[in-house]
């Protein structure tokens, strides 16, 4: 290994796909991004283009290698992760059989009540460590078996958007244990398991699942057809990888029991190590990327989004500058109580399918930075949602380390300190996933021993501490929030019923 070899790493999200080149000691050297269309042709479906999903990553690696001014071919192994749940189905040929479907869909969720009042319920917590969701592959698959079944003829292997990638990059089919535990394996033996696809009705899938390989594993090379579009020479290393949420904790350093990281962004997403087995229908416990090991998430499609919506209904480009301009505005409403209520409910909720987004307490008097406030601490105490439910079973360790968005912002990142009343560590690494997913390249290949030595490589960029008064405005806020929230319970089927989703 000598200065000038390098590891690329890919994080495909939902709507935007980036690539960051790293030297060997973690350290970003040049960073590329795409934007994916997403697309609802009808209520509730959120959809976009495989082939579109792949041009994206094509254009973050060339754009990554050339801000970073190396060769192509010092890129000595790429890791990918990406999002998890949602489906990219293929057919004998390796062709898009239809658009992928995303983890934001909710088109399932008339399948998903039905199995919520049946016996199934609760054991498929049992058997598999979560219940399933409305874009989980099983309730996704089950909907296309009853309204689309050709489409699961037509289908030879179901995969996972980063599988999708390194298929196109290396023609290899295969997971890894973190996207394989999102529907079908056993959460003990974390294998694949039978009676997880019977739960579903679907044991005829069996041979359509990728093989399961380990996240820091070889399986396989770029291919000389790759190679002349993405730019990386044919052969070069490309490891299995894994779910984006993993790769964030491995870029972030979080890679022991009782670490607890947070990542705000498109979803909220709020998750533990451990080394033992604990279910609860509050969290997913899927298979961390090494064995033995399990990434207890708790989630939802409800944090930073709110504010890129926000940016698009008034008029701002999506992005650092916007953030930064309504973080300023936020600060001049800062002082006082919270008056306002707001649930980030856009595309889902840690309260079900049906809740909508709602704004409580709004005055003729109230200016836009307070309601700019209120939007960020409606996305905080969403995730305060989801870290109580962790907080009530696992012992968090020492501080909690938060990327995404709302990690740019210091003044959003101080309001996770103060309602959560834990210190937030925000790492160097602006691209955590895509750090991580080059560290789990780096470790393919021999530069890492473990995960352990990984961490090694993070630094912390800066960490705020729990203020008291603050506390206590956000901990009342709080408890409007959950009030709130438990009140509309009964009206939220019926605005969903209203507006026919």
């Amino acid at each position: 290994m000598t200065a000038d070899e390098f590891l690329l790493g890919i994080d495909a999200g939902q709507t935007v796909t980036k690539a960051c080149v790293f030297d060997r000691h973690g350290r970003e050297r040049g960073r590329g991004s795409a934007r994916v269309t997403v697309h609802s042709p009808h209520p509730r479906w959120v959809e976009r283009d495989m082939e579109e999903v792949w041009q994206a990553t094509v254009t973050a690696v060339q754009q990554a290698v050339a801000d970073a001014g190396v060769e192509p071919g010092s890129v000595k192994a790429i890791g990918i992760v990406g999002h998890n749940d949602g489906l990219y189905l293929v057919d004998e040929g390796g062709t898009p059989v239809r658009a992928a479907v995303t983890a934001m869909d909710t088109r399932a969720h008339d399948i998903l009540g039905q199995w919520r009042a049946s016996p199934m319920w609760p054991r498929a917590l049992e058997v598999t460590g979560q219940v399933p969701y409305a874009a989980s592959p099983s309730t996704l698959l089950a909907w296309f078996l009853h309204h689309q079944p050709d489409v699961l003829t037509n289908t030879r292997w179901v995969l996972f958007c980063k599988d999708w990638l390194r298929f196109r990059l290396t023609d290899a089919i295969a997971t890894d244990p973190s996207e394989a535990s999102a529907a079908f394996t056993s959460v003990r033996t974390q294998a694949y398991a039978q009676e997880a696809l019977a739960l579903y009705g679907l044991e005829f899938l069996a041979d359509k699942l990728p093989p399961i390989q380990p996240s820091h594993a070889i399986a396989g090379e770029v291919s000389e057809t790759a190679a002349t579009v993405i730019g990386i020479p044919a052969g070069t290393p490309v490891v299995t990888g894994a779910h984006d949420v993993d790769g964030s904790a491995i870029g972030t350093g979080v890679v022991r029991p009782g670490m607890l990281s947070i990542a705000a962004g498109t979803f909220s997403i709020n998750q533990i190590i451990s080394d033992h087995v604990v279910v609860d229908e509050r969290w997913q416990a899927r298979s961390f990327v090494e064995p033995g090991y399990w990434l207890n998430m708790s989630t939802s499609p409800s944090s930073a989004t709110n504010l890129d919506w926000w940016c698009r209904v008034f008029g701002l480009e999506p992005g650092e500058s916007a953030y930064e301009t309504l973080a300023a505005e936020a600060i001049q409403a800062l002082g006082g109580p919270s008056t306002l209520v707001y649930h980030p409910f856009l595309y889902g909720s840690p309260y079900g399918e049906m809740p909508s987004a709602s704004l409580f307490g709004l005055r003729g008097w109230h200016t836009r930075p307070e309601l700019v406030r209120a939007i960020l601490e409606g996305v905080v105490l969403c995730h305060r949602v989801h870290v109580d439910a962790l907080r009530e079973r696992f012992d968090v360790t020492g501080p909690a380390r938060l990327t995404g968005g709302a990690a740019r912002s210091s003044l959003w990142a101080q309001m996770f300190a103060d309602a959560l009343d834990l210190e937030m560590e925000i790492p160097d690494a602006a691209e955590s996933g895509a750090r991580g997913a080059a560290l789990l390249a780096g470790r393919g290949i021999g530069w890492f021993s473990s995960l352990e030595e990984t961490a090694e490589t993070v630094t912390i960029a800066r960490r705020h501490r729990p203020d008291p008064e603050r506390r206590k405005v956000l901990d009342n806020a709080y408890e409007r929030f959950v009030l709130a929230a438990n009140e509309m319970q009964e009206i939220w089927p019926q605005l969903a019923g209203e507006a026919g989703v």
